[in-house]
């Protein structure tokens, strides 16, 4: 409960910002187009405040439903309007301009995204080496012969320098390839190539992580269970567990190393664990009660402790990544235009059955993600940012009536017919468009709450 603030924060803020920028978008180009807008409104449903400004007395408005905002622009569809203002009428507007009004919502997102990545290549930040962990047997990456600290340095000739790399080219690659060649410098510094079969990506349907069915996982080394640093005030201190103290078993079960004291932890949130431990020779006994937290949408055990350190646990597993300017833009760019492209491509295949519908995520899901994003740091949550920057792009492009892309194949059917569409056809096409729009918001939700009460 303690993460909850900060995840709504998070989101509000997020979901804000986003907003804005879309519906930014739509008014600032209708501006320039000529067309007088009547109200700029953040959320649907009852004004919980509103201010008339500029020349044209635009009401400014934050209402009560959060999830979206509208530009409401001078339209004879909508009420009457006085014969001197006929011209700044949208629906006055021909074709090309109004196309140009609806797509700037969109375009604004995508411009978003880019200056959120941008801002980040040119800060830089310090990044995980794409390092292997040893495989579990009976998986694609066991097949491959990928070994523990196999460092990738290529995936079929694409040089790959963090883990993030490596994760987005390989995800990519699984949805066009069912073999890659992985280039990596072994433990030992030698260079091998592993070859590694994608195909259990698509056989999962792509539920879950990806890398997680092909066996690929970070490298964590083998460290001994002692403890280090303590989190004051955290569950370890309030039990009385102190740096140095060697965890022998929980509940009775024989410790073989860190990793098994953090999941044991993990699945214990809120329950009492007995802690075997070693201080300086003498065996103790202490009751740890692990506090509650939520990663991944998932309740979690947290005790506030850190390892302690060795020779091991210093090897160097980050990289701080700084880009030029021009670089930097570049990279965003790129890195927004192959998200974009992705998205739509993962669509697609949730259409023609390929893709699970449950990686269909909604606000719980996102919020989720905000909160996490912003615990780990600023650069990962303006990264969260340009993501989802880029799933509203993408998403109010697609042709359905009620959405961005639905207008602009209102437009495109003018374009080929030589005159709008009837206001029938239109109306049916908006009862349609909502129709959907609400079924994917309700499956959304549904995978929502099956991930948070079913893990």
């Amino acid at each position: 409960m303690s993460d909850l603030p900060l995840t709504l924060a998070a989101f509000a803020l997020a979901l804000g910002i986003l907003i804005v920028v879309h519906e930014f978008g739509h008014y600032i180009v209708a501006r320039w187009c000529g067309v007088k807008v009547l109200r700029f409104s953040i959320g649907f449903g009852p004004v919980l405040w509103q201010r008339r400004l500029g020349r044209d007395a635009t009401e400014w408005a934050v209402s009560a439903l959060p999830l979206g905002g509208y530009v409401k622009m001078l339209d004879e569809r909508e009420g009457e309007v006085a014969v001197e203002e006929l011209p700044r009428a949208f629906n006055r507007q021909g074709v090309g301009r109004r196309s140009l009004i609806v797509a700037a919502g969109p375009l604004a997102n995508f411009l978003l995204a880019i200056a959120l990545y941008w801002a980040v290549f040119l800060h830089g930040t310090n990044e995980l080496l794409p390092v292997l962990g040893a495989p579990a047997a009976s998986t694609p990456a066991a097949a491959a012969g990928i070994r523990a600290g196999d460092q990738v340095a290529r995936i079929d000739d694409e040089t790959v320098v963090t883990w993030d790399d490596f994760r987005w080219q390989l995800l990519q690659l699984a949805a066009a390839r069912s073999q890659v060649a992985l280039d990596v410098v072994d433990a030992d510094g030698v260079a091998r190539t592993r070859l590694l079969v994608l195909d259990a990506v698509r056989e999962e349907g792509w539920e879950g992580d990806p890398l997680v069915h092909l066996g690929l996982r970070f490298y964590r080394p083998d460290l001994p269970a002692v403890i280090g640093r303590l989190v004051d005030g955290g569950p370890a201190a309030r039990a009385g567990l102190q740096a140095g103290d060697r965890v022998l078993a929980i509940d009775g079960r024989p410790l073989a190393n860190w990793q098994a004291l953090v999941l044991a932890v993990r699945d214990a949130g809120g329950r009492s664990l007995r802690f075997d431990i070693e201080r300086q020779g003498v065996s103790l006994q202490l009751a740890v009660v692990p506090d509650e937290a939520s990663e991944g949408g998932q309740r979690i055990g947290r005790i506030g402790v850190a390892v302690a350190e060795t020779a091991e646990s210093r090897r160097e597993l980050r990289t701080f990544v700084r880009y030029s300017f021009i670089d930097a833009g570049r990279k965003a760019i790129f890195e927004t235009w192959d998200k974009s492209v992705f998205s739509l491509l993962m669509l697609g295949k949730m259409l023609t059955g390929e893709v699970s519908w449950k990686n269909l995520s909604g606000p719980v899901t996102i919020a989720d993600y905000a909160g996490q994003t912003a615990k780990l740091g600023i650069d990962y949550y303006v990264r969260f940012m340009a993501l989802i920057s880029i799933s509203l792009g993408v998403l109010n492009l697609l042709p359905v009536p009620v959405l961005d892309g639905g207008h602009l194949m209102y437009h495109m059917i003018e374009v080929v017919r030589r005159k709008p569409l009837s206001e029938r056809a239109m109306a049916i096409g908006q009862q349609f468009g909502l129709a959907i729009l609400f079924s994917l918001m309700a499956f959304a939700f549904f995978n929502d709450l099956n991930r948070l009460f079913g893990g």
